[in-house]
């Protein structure tokens, strides 16, 4: 195990306890938000970002740490690809949205939950016949 090799493990730990540390900071916003029903939508593109770039790091974190310590199989490799896929489509996603939101200058806007659930509730009642 060469010194870039720990550097690189050292780097990408850092990275997922920070963007976990950010996450858990702001879950007393995000459960403010979602208990009065409006949530700012640049903030919710950046839960999703981070979300996103939290599950890549540690899609990352676990192919280094199976080649450095040797334990990589095909079928854990091939586990690992499909996972930085995933990480990959969720943080592009993420970056294309705060990105056309910080474009268009449009930082206040909000999705007021509670009228989403109730125009659902009302075209689930309209399904059903009631």
């Amino acid at each position: 195990m060469g010194f870039i090799d720990v550097l690189l493990l050292l780097l990408y730990v850092i990275a997922i306890v920070t963007a976990v540390y950010i996450l858990f900071k702001h879950r007393s916003y995000f459960h403010d938000r979602f208990q009065k029903g409006v949530v700012s939508v640049f903030m919710l593109a950046m839960l999703f970002f981070l979300g996103a770039y939290t599950f890549k790091m540690l899609i990352a974190l676990l192919i280094r740490a199976s080649v450095v310590f040797g334990f990589s199989s095909p079928e854990l490799s091939e586990w690992l690809l499909e996972g930085w896929i995933i990480a990959q489509i969720g943080t592009t996603g993420g970056l294309i949205s705060l990105a056309w939101l910080t474009h268009s200058g449009r930082y206040d806007q909000f999705v007021q939950l509670r009228r989403l659930d109730k125009r659902i509730e009302s075209k689930d009642k309209e399904d059903d016949g009631c």
